[in-house]
């Protein structure tokens, strides 16, 4: 994918070339998409919220940047500045490229954008929205996967490991099905192509963790052992 850069006072954005669009801080702000009458929703996701807006003819997702842990008790939502091209949402935008590229399902990356204030700074990143796709965690609410779903699941985890991605949060908000069954996975922020090595089964345990948490928590939920043994069928 072909990238272009617009420096703006304060800041710097990232695009698609191919999309025609004033790239101000405003694009970034769910606020001002509200004030159009084009804010359609937003969608909790992990320590922050998506806010879905409509784009002329797409539907685009817009994510804010935030920290997580201890040091989310210092700031929310800033980081330390290392150069434009270390910060996480242009470096999550060349990394959906590249997936997007090798054809994995991925989201479509639209726009990054970060905001210098001195030796720290914040970050938003636009991507495409992945139509009639919810998360496992969200289809989980509502009932128990079929095996063919766990093994769909399985299958997709398998391409991304065999290029190398190792996620850096890979959980049940993370993984999607969209109405056709087919996989998607999301937030590749900090994640990073690797060789081959034990990130792999640390990438599993993870996910393992968190279905088991879901399932504990959610009356309809239902993860039993079964069903991560044809998720791991697909993955194998």
């Amino acid at each position: 994918m072909d990238e272009a850069l617009r420096v703006l006072s304060g800041g710097a954005v990232l695009f698609d070339p191919a999309l025609s669009w004033d790239w101000t801080p405003a694009r970034f702000d769910p606020e001002a998409w509200a004030a159009e009458g084009n804010l359609l929703s937003r969608s909790q996701a992990g320590r922050g919220t998506v806010a879905f807006v409509r784009a002329r003819y797409q539907d685009w997702a817009l994510r804010h940047y935030r920290r997580g842990g201890l040091a989310a008790r210092f700031s929310e939502d800033r980081f330390f500045w290392a150069g434009r091209d270390r910060t996480r949402s242009f470096r999550e935008w060349r990394l959906l490229a590249l997936l997007l590229a090798r054809g994995l399902p991925v989201p479509a990356p639209v726009a990054a954008a970060c905001w210098r204030r001195g030796a720290s700074y914040t970050a938003d990143l636009i991507t495409l929205r992945i139509p009639d796709a919810h998360p496992v965690s969200a289809r989980l609410k509502a009932g128990p996967l079929a095996e063919s779903q766990w093994r769909a699941l399985g299958a997709c985890i398998r391409l991304f490991h065999d290029t190398g991605l190792c996620h850096a949060d890979l959980n049940a908000h993370n993984l999607l099905l969209d109405d056709a069954d087919r996989p998607w996975l999301l937030d590749f922020d900090r994640g990073r192509l690797r060789a081959p090595g034990r990130w792999q089964q640390g990438n599993l345990a993870r996910l393992h963790r968190s279905l088991s948490k879901i399932a504990a928590t959610l009356p309809k939920a239902r993860f039993e052992p079964a069903d991560w043994a044809a998720l791991m069928a697909g993955y194998s």
